[in-house]
């Protein structure tokens, strides 16, 4: 029997409590590639958000009708179906699509989609599934802009977006080591420490009791 859920619920537990990236850790490797710039991580989360929520929903719809023993395969067409649409979507924008490159016909493989077919909506109720995918992708997307602003925005000394300077922080001498793989690292270790803290402060602190 399902368990008891509301359709807020389902949509906004994925901001924080079930946060793919920095709670379930998966789907690191396109977050921590693609967020040197903010331009490139609002097209990837939309692919994302599009790609889950409605892979999700047909998911859902048909999960009676799939026999047990090839869900798997099932699920991957299901899933790459709509990475397809993304793909060629995106070819009608080649700057944005050659700097997504590889990552985008990768969302088939990326472990958040696949994981919450599996481990959600082939259990849930359409709405529920719905809801899960829409909140699951828009707090990947959530992170993907804190840690590509942080990025730009202090590797480069401005953001650019469509080729127009949306914030400049009037200087080109700015540690160009968070647009690399170490500032990836530690900008994405920073936010985990942040989400560490933030938790144990709404930790209701422990009552001495009698000695």
């Amino acid at each position: 029997m399902e368990k008891k859920r509301t359709n807020f619920g389902e949509f906004i537990k994925g901001f924080i409590r079930v946060n793919p990236l920095l709670v379930l850790m998966v789907g690191l490797c396109s977050a921590l590639a693609i967020s040197t710039r903010v331009e490139s991580c609002i097209f990837m989360g939309l692919a994302v958000i599009f790609v889950l929520t409605c892979s999700n929903v047909i998911i859902s719809l048909i999960r009676k009708l799939i026999p047990d023993q090839i869900r798997i395969p099932i699920y991957i067409v299901v899933i790459a179906s709509f990475v397809t649409i993304v793909d060629l979507t995106l070819k009608t924008m080649p700057a944005i699509y050659e700097r997504l490159g590889v990552w985008i016909p990768l969302i088939v493989v990326n472990c958040i989609i696949l994981a919450r077919a599996e481990g959600y909506a082939s259990d849930a109720r359409v709405s529920h599934a719905f809801m899960d995918g829409l909140g699951i992708g828009l707090g990947y997307t959530c992170v993907l802009l804190i840690m590509s602003v942080f990025r730009e925005l202090f590797g480069t000394g401005e953001i650019v977006m469509f080729n127009t300077t949306i914030v400049s922080l009037g200087s080109k001498s700015m540690p160009t080591i968070l647009i690399l793989f170490p500032g990836a690292f530690i900008t994405f270790a920073m936010l985990l420490a942040l989400l560490q803290w933030h938790q144990q402060r709404k930790k209701p602190e422990a009552k001495e009791g009698p000695e």
